[in-house]
């Protein structure tokens, strides 16, 4: 929303031609206009709507709280605009996304007279399919965006634009924070030569509320020893500018208390405040602790509100701290690796060690409808083989998370201990969490140096050999923890509490509602109707469709090959022991100018077989078509299936790269939402897999109950996967084995993929349990990772 524009030259840019003033016949009722020239998306921002959400979109019916703004370019000048609710799927399944190419939008424009601006909404568009994903980012080369003029001439406000909030959300969580307003440093300096009053104790504070509903007036000086992350408890029904709170464990010499503090405080303050820092505070409020009220704490006890206004709380960072005051240190209880595998489930304690894996951004949708994300970071501190697990949800420190990487010494605050029925255990978040990590801009703020565990943690590091922790890093990829188990009884023991089988029909529909990066499994029975495997190779792309052509491994037989005639051909030998050889093409490697730390290039191979059904194999002679020929065809073709046939680039893990480690770690991370941090789509693709990354396999599976298609990729553990290990439970490798741990043996060399397509005929006429993790990775992209495949016995 911004003023109308005033000047009088004929417009010269596409919005100026299609947002000319109104005429005057117009002026209150709005005016619909299409831009059919090519606009590219600068920016978007999510924020919650309000009670007035039915005047701005009047007739507009739809179930998500969100709102959208954008910023717009033709590369002449831009606008700021709202986004119609129902184009809001667009933006979840990052269809719509930062750097998109727009062609035929169509616009509502309104004088708004009232308020002397004009309010623009974007009703419908369509997304540029014939372009490339980095067609605006090239479009707009060499344009900066930032100096574009505003199509009103006047810069917009940085306030949402279809509601009355005081700031945005991000896109992807509702916990950290977004936009310039979050201020890093103190509002200004009213506070520090604010007189102080006389101080007061925590104890007498607690002792006076709690005996007779009173507060005593005075400053009480404490230390912080505990941070809570952002929490926004905005609902939509609801009209509060900036529905946020925090919350802060504070001591001083006679006790402890919470410190919550709220709504625009959150704004000012927030990012300023530490674990460690000496605040003094007065004009603050006392009430019955939130543990008291709703009956968790049985212990009458009291928290502190720091409020804008009612009264306006005042907030002062003191240094130095004078001895006398007594402050309790910051507490610590740091746990080795060692000291995990015997503590008990739900155990809090601290961490450090150093990151040999930071995994890719995942969304979560929790049952509120608040958004999270979290990522998987391996840690290792000498003292155990086992590296220290971390499920790391946000921690309201966005800068900190963006930038994890490995090869950096990471300390995490108050994790809990998660052990299940496995031998698999975790740490991850409490509310309390706070992350500290080297390379990221934020400084160690604790005195973590003289603590023991630190101290020998420190002796560790300063005796590991840097290049054998560097050739073991590894960078995002599909990950999971903790592993399925290999019995089909246990995992459906454990899985008690999810939904159970789904059709594959549901299993469509299920994954068409997931939004951006939002990881969900799912199980569905099915047989295998074909296999395909990508292999990696120095140098060259190639296309094999015979296992003869790969190498084997010595002493793992192989069955012997026949040729598949052409499909015109109506004589069909029996598929599952059929393969022809292609011919081997090369692509030329990448540029080295352009990819300069990556000395191997990703390509494929593909090794391929159908499974006919029981009427093919017991009549392989057969030189007519039959129906159920036909019935199989239908069912395995890929214009019938759904699901990644390939491996995506988010798929892949790949190796740590330090020379270019910051734009590893964007190209790692989740959509942006403003056009500077955008990166060019491939940019992940130009770093290396990882060493042990030889090839996944693709596995079309047909469901038992519909005989839908499902494409799903399949990457088995091995010992030389270092992130990520294979079950330690001893198997032979069969296909059956395999897919039921998730992997290859550990007590045995793998089978060369040769091998394993050669004994493809193992899962012929086999029903399977088929554990899908799906993640939509935007572009329309579904990844269905196929985790486990229990056979059903007849």
């Amino acid at each position: 929303m911004a003023s109308t524009p005033t000047s009088a030259q004929p417009p010269s840019c596409a919005l100026q031609r299609t947002l000319r003033k109104l005429s005057s016949t117009c002026l209150g009722t709005g005016q619909n206009r299409t831009c059919q020239e090519p606009l590219y998306v600068l920016s978007l921002d999510r924020y919650m709507r309000d009670p007035n959400f039915a005047v701005f979109f009047q007739g507009s019916i739809h179930a998500s709280d969100s709102l959208y703004d954008t910023t717009l370019t033709d590369g002449d000048c831009k606008i700021r605009v709202s986004i119609e609710p129902r184009l809001n799927h667009l933006i979840v399944k990052n269809q719509l996304r930062c750097g998109s190419t727009l062609t035929n939008v169509e616009f509502f424009v309104e004088e708004n007279l009232e308020e002397g601006r004009t309010d623009v909404l974007v009703t419908n568009l369509e997304l540029d399919q014939r372009s490339d994903q980095d067609a605006g980012l090239r479009a707009l080369f060499g344009v900066s965006v930032k100096s574009l003029p505003w199509w009103t001439g006047v810069e917009p406000s940085p306030l949402p634009l279809r509601a009355r909030r005081a700031t945005y959300l991000p896109l992807w969580n509702d916990h950290d924070f977004s936009g310039e307003v979050w201020r890093d440093r103190p509002p200004d300096d009213t506070n520090e030569r604010t007189t102080s009053r006389a101080p007061v104790s925590l104890s007498d504070v607690r002792q006076r509320f709690l005996s007779d509903g009173s507060r005593i007036r005075g400053d009480i000086r404490v230390r912080i020893l505990q941070k809570s992350r952002l929490m926004h408890y905005g609902k939509a029904e609801q009209n509060c500018l900036c529905p946020y709170k925090a919350e802060m464990q504070v001591a001083d010499a006679s006790a402890s208390v919470c410190v919550v503090l709220w709504n625009s405080l959150c704004v000012e303050w927030y990012r300023r405040l530490h674990p460690g820092m000496v605040l003094r505070l007065s004009r603050f409020r006392v009430r019955e602790s939130f543990g008291h009220r709703t009956g968790q704490n049985t212990e009458p006890d009291i928290e502190i509100s720091l409020n804008s206004s009612h009264p306006s709380a005042i907030i002062s960072i003191v240094s130095p701290v004078s001895p006398e005051w007594r402050l309790p240190d910051v507490p610590h209880d740091f746990c080795k690796g060692t000291d995990l595998q015997s503590s008990p489930h739900g155990n809090i304690c601290d961490v450090v060690g150093l990151v040999i894996f930071v995994g890719r951004p995942e969304c979560i949708l929790k049952k509120e409808g608040k958004m999270d994300n979290f990522r998987w970071i391996q840690l290792e501190d000498g003292t155990s083989e086992q590296p220290i697990m971390v499920k790391l949800y946000s921690t309201s420190q966005p800068d900190v998370h963006s930038t994890i990487q490995p090869m950096a010494v990471f300390v995490c605050t108050r994790l809990q201990l998660v052990k299940g029925s496995s031998q698999f255990y975790y740490l991850t978040n409490t509310q309390y969490t706070q992350v500290y990590c080297t390379g990221t801009g934020c400084p160690l703020a604790m005195p973590y140096k003289g603590i023991r565990p630190f101290r020998q943690f420190l002796q560790w590091l300063d005796q590991t050999d840097e290049s054998h922790v560097m050739n073991r890093s590894v960078v995002g990829g599909y990950f999971i923890y903790p592993p399925p188990p290999a019995s089909l009884r246990i995992f459906m023991e454990e899985r008690k509490a999810h939904p159970g089988l789904v059709s594959g029909q549901e299993l469509k529909v299920l994954c068409g509602k997931l939004q951006y990066r939002e990881s969900q499994r799912f199980c569905v029975q099915c047989t295998i109707c074909a296999v395909e495997y990508h292999h990696q190779e120095d140098g060259h792309m190639s296309f094999l469709s015979s296992p003869s052509a790969a190498p084997t491994s010595p002493g793992f037989p192989a069955e012997p090959q026949q040729r598949i005639r052409s499909p015109r051909v109506q004589k069909r030998p029996n598929p599952i022991t059929a393969g022809t050889p292609r011919k081997r093409l090369f692509l030329p490697s990448s540029d080295p100018e352009e990819i300069s730390d990556s000395e191997l290039s990703l390509f494929d191979s593909a090794l391929e077989f159908l499974i006919g059904d029981e009427k093919d194999l017991d009549n392989p002679g057969n030189d007519e078509d039959s129906d159920g020929d036909s019935y199989i065809t239908a069912h395995t073709s890929p214009t019938c299936s759904f699901g990644l046939s390939q491996a995506s680039t988010e798929t892949i893990p790949r190796s740590f790269c330090f020379q270019r480690r910051h734009v590893q770690a964007s190209a790692t991370g989740l959509q942006p939402s403003t056009f500077h941090k955008l990166l060019p789509s491939e940019e992940l693709e130009s770093f290396s897999p990882a060493d042990f990354y030889k090839g996944h396999y693709t596995l079309q599976l047909r469901a038992l109950s519909d005989g839908v298609v499902v494409n799903a990729l399949f990457l088995p553990a091995s010992l030389e996967t270092t992130h990520w290990r294979p079950l330690p439970y001893p198997h032979t490798n069969t296909w059956e084995n395999i897919l039921s741990h998730g992997g290859f043996s550990p007590h045995a060399p793998p089978p060369s993929p040769a091998d394993l397509m050669a004994t493809k005929a193992q899962l012929l006429n086999q029903k399977f349990v088929c554990v899908l993790e799906a993640c939509p990775l935007g572009r329309n992209r579904l990844e269905l990772v196929l985790s486990r495949a229990f056979p059903l016995q007849s």
